[in-house]
C-alpha cells in the first residue's frame, strides 16, 4: 500500500522524472503545489474530524504521488489510505461515457441515434413537445435532453443493485421532459441511468459487465467496481459519513453499499485514487491506456452544451476552456457520506483525484484539485 509517498525523495524523484526535462524552477513550483495541496488537506481533515481524504497527483496515467489523511473507519480506528476504495458517485458518469464512445467505435451505436431505438419505453417520458426531435445518446450523455433531474418517485432511489434497471424501467413514466432536445444544458441523474440501460440493450450484454470488461480491465483499474460488499475489496472500504450539526452518522451511507434504485450508470462506481489516475489517462489519451478511437475521445472533450463555449459539459465530462486553448476535464461526485473530484489536462496529461468518505467537509474538492492542477500543468508545459 503506498502511504505518505509525498515524504519521501523516491517520490520526488519520480514526479521528476515523469516531467518533460525539468528546470530547477519547475521544480520548486511542482514541489510548492504538492505541499499546499498537501497542508490544506491535512488542516481541514483535523479540523473537520469525521473521516478522512485520500489524494493522488498522476502524469501520463500513472500515480506519481500520494497520501492520505483522517480516518477510513471511525470505529475501528482504521486510517485512509491512498488504497482505500471509496464510492465515487457522479464520477460514474464519465465511466458511462466512456463505455458509450467504445460501442460507437465499435459500430453497435450511433451517437446520433435516437434511444428508443434501443429502449422503446423511452416514449413513455411525459411532458414531450409536439413535434421535437427524438433524444439521442449524445443528448444524455451531454445533459442536453431536456429531462429533470430526478423521477417523481420516492421508490427510484432505493432497492438492491440487482434491480436497479427494473428501477429505471419502473422511473421512465414518472420522468418528465422539463424543455425541449438540445436547447440547453439541464443535468439529469435519470438521463444517465436510462442511457446505461440503453447501452445494455444495444449491445446485448449487461451494463456492469461490460464495464468491467471494456474499461476496469484493459485499464488495469483493480481497485474499481460495482459491488464491494461481499467482495474482495470490502476489507478496502472506506466508510462512509455524514456529518450534520456535529452529529456524525455512518448508518445511511452504509446501507446504500447494497442499492441505491436505478443509480448504477451515474453513480454505482466505487475506486481509489490510483484507479482514477488511470482513467484520467485514457481521457487524455496516454498511448498505453488508448481504450477509444482518437476521434472519440475528442468527442467527448468537445463542449456540447451551448451556453458558453469555455464553461460546460462535453460527453460525461465537464469542461472549462481559457482564452489561450488550455483546457481541463472534471468531474465530482456527492452520494450519502461521500465526495469525490477528478480533473485532468488533456493536453499537459496531469491530473488530480481527492476522494473523501464523509460529506459536509471544509475542503472544496473541485476548487482544491483545479488550483493544484493549474500549478502542476504550467510546470510541464
Amino acid at each position: 500500500m503506498i502511504r505518505h509517498l509525498a515524504c519521501t525523495a523516491l517520490a520526488y524523484l519520480a514526479v521528476f522524472a515523469a516531467l518533460a526535462n525539468p528546470i530547477e524552477a519547475q521544480r520548486a513550483q511542482w514541489t510548492e503545489a504538492v505541499d499546499q495541496l498537501s497542508a490544506t488537506i491535512a488542516a481541514d481533515v483535523a479540523d473537520d474530524g469525521v473521516g478522512g481524504i485520500a489524494a493522488g497527483v498522476m502524469v501520463d496515467g500513472d500515480l506519481v504521488w500520494a497520501d492520505a489523511w483522517g480516518l477510513a473507519d471511525r470505529e475501528t480506528r482504521e486510517p485512509m489510505l491512498p488504497s482505500s476504495v471509496s464510492r465515487t458517485g457522479s464520477i460514474s458518469k464519465s465511466v458511462t461515457a466512456v463505455l458509450m464512445m467504445i460501442l460507437v467505435d465499435r459500430g453497435v451505436i450511433g451517437l446520433d441515434d435516437p434511444v428508443a431505438n434501443y429502449l422503446p419505453e423511452f416514449d413513455e417520458l411525459q411532458a414531450r413537445r409536439p413535434g421535437t426531435q427524438d433524444v439521442t445518446f449524445r443528448h444524455l450523455a451531454s445533459h442536453t435532453a431536456g429531462l429533470v433531474r430526478e423521477p417523481d418517485w420516492s421508490e427510484s432511489v432505493v432497492g438492491p443493485i440487482s434491480e436497479w434497471e427494473n428501477r429505471v424501467l419502473q422511473s421512465i413514466p414518472q420522468t418528465a421532459y422539463d424543455s425541449i432536445p438540445g436547447a440547453r444544458y439541464q443535468y439529469s441523474n435519470i438521463g444517465f441511468g436510462m442511457l446505461g440501460l440503453a447501452l445494455s440493450r444495444a449491445a446485448g450484454r449487461p451494463f456492469m459487465d461490460m464495464v468491467e470488461e471494456e474499461i476496469f480491465a484493459p485499464l488495469g483499474m483493480t481497485g474499481s467496481s460495482f459491488v464491494v460488499e461481499g467482495a474482495a475489496l470490502e476489507p478496502r472500504l472506506a466508510q462512509g459519513y455524514t456529518s450534520r450539526n456535529d452529529v456524525v452518522d455512518g448508518e445511511a451511507p452504509a446501507r446504500e453499499h447494497a442499492g441505491r434504485g436505478y443509480k448504477i450508470p451515474n453513480g454505482g462506481v466505487y475506486s481509489t485514487v490510483g484507479d482514477l489516475g488511470r482513467f484520467l489517462g485514457a481521457i487524455a489519451g496516454v498511448p498505453g491506456l488508448r481504450i477509444l478511437e482518437e476521434s472519440s475521445r475528442e468527442e467527448m472533450l468537445r463542449m456540447q452544451t451551448p451556453e458558453d463555449p469555455h464553461v460546460g459539459y462535453g460527453l460525461g465530462l465537464s469542461l472549462v476552456m481559457d482564452d489561450q486553448g488550455n483546457r481541463l476535464a472534471a468531474h465530482g461526485g456527492s452520494v450519502a457520506g461521500y465526495n469525490a473530484y477528478m480533473v485532468v489536462d488533456p493536453d499537459t496529461r496531469v491530473g488530480v483525484v481527492l476522494l473523501r468518505n464523509y460529506t459536509g467537509g471544509r475542503t472544496n474538492l473541485g476548487a482544491l484539485a483545479q488550483s493544484a492542477l493549474a500549478e502542476l500543468s504550467t510546470a510541464r508545459r
